[in-house]
């Protein structure tokens, strides 16, 4: 398998958690950084604990060789604020392409339950057709606006949000146009759909469309507990519902072989987000490391 301009990179919620930040409190922004290029990465995203000084952030990140790729950015369209997302939207467009990134990962947060205390499975929201007509305008509306700068915007399908199943994954789709890309998440894809030709059909239809992959693993049992415990989505992650790739139930040698025949090029980036006191973050980082290597030569 031959995957030609891909680059690899690392999220930093494995050290430091923007949604629970007791996890990896005790991490600094420096060691994280400092880690992932020892585990050999090319680049990461941002996390809350990164300098927002550009060239306080610049200077550390070309110390290790590492390039920023892309950073989250939470619309609020299903709330009304489409003004107040448009306007943040481009103080974050700008602050990522002046460090170079090309991609801009979204997911809309108006009703999403992905941060609070409701049960991750049965207390989804669904979006009305009022609700997918602001969400898919919106979104045409910001991917028109990092076209201005030369980037792609890529919807973040994501657990306990409006766009998580392969339906509304489909829907998204077939209801924007190319300026509205998909940033491909097979942990969130499995995690939805329970299985592994989901993960995989997802991939296939709307591979056009990919702009940006996550990759990351689940732990079966643990989902199956979060299921039927009725826990949250942040819960589940504490239980240790993710893991990095090659350590979960997930294949992805046809991920990877999917990717390649398609000749995708951009970033594929192990996001994993555990408990970095029971999941030691360089240790993980390098099993991502090594797996991917392995069985995709990048």
């Amino acid at each position: 398998m031959e995957m030609k301009n891909v680059k690899i990179g690392i999220a930093p919620i494995a050290w430091t958690n923007d949604d629970l930040p007791d996890l990896g409190k005790e991490n600094t922004f420096e060691q994280c950084v400092s880690e992932m290029a020892l585990a050999g990465y090319a680049g990461c995203e941002i996390g809350n604990r990164y300098p927002r000084d550009l060239a306080v952030l610049k200077k550390a990140l070309d110390l290790r060789g590492l390039q920023i790729c892309n950073a989250w950015f939470s619309t609020y369209f299903t709330r009304g604020q489409k003004e107040e997302t448009i306007q943040k939207f481009i103080e974050h467009r700008d602050f990522l392409h002046a460090l170079g990134a090309k991609v801009i990962g979204i997911s809309e947060q108006g009703n999403s339950i992905q941060g609070t205390t409701l049960p991750i499975f049965d207390a989804k929201p669904v979006y009305t057709a009022a609700q997918w007509q602001a969400v898919t305008e919106g979104f045409e509306i910001l991917g028109a606006l990092a076209a201005e700068k030369g980037m792609r915007l890529g919807v973040h399908h994501h657990m306990g949000t409006g766009v998580q199943t392969e339906a509304e994954i489909d829907y998204l789709m077939e209801h924007t146009s190319e300026k509205v890309g998909l940033l491909y998440d097979c942990g969130h894809l499995y995690y939805s759909e329970g299985s592994q030709e989901a993960t995989l059909r997802v991939l296939e239809k709307h591979i056009g469309r990919v702009v940006h992959v996550h990759l990351k693993d689940v732990r079966p049992n643990v989902l199956e507990q979060v299921r039927c415990e009725k826990l949250s989505f942040l819960e589940g992650v504490r239980a240790g519902s993710f893991t990095v790739p090659s350590d979960g139930v997930i294949h992805f040698e046809p991920i990877f072989a999917c990717l390649a025949a398609h000749q995708y090029q951009g970033w594929m980036v192990v996001e994993a987000e555990q408990d970095p006191a029971k999941a030691n973050p360089l240790e993980y980082a390098l099993k991502a490391r090594a797996f991917i290597r392995e069985k995709t030569g990048c």
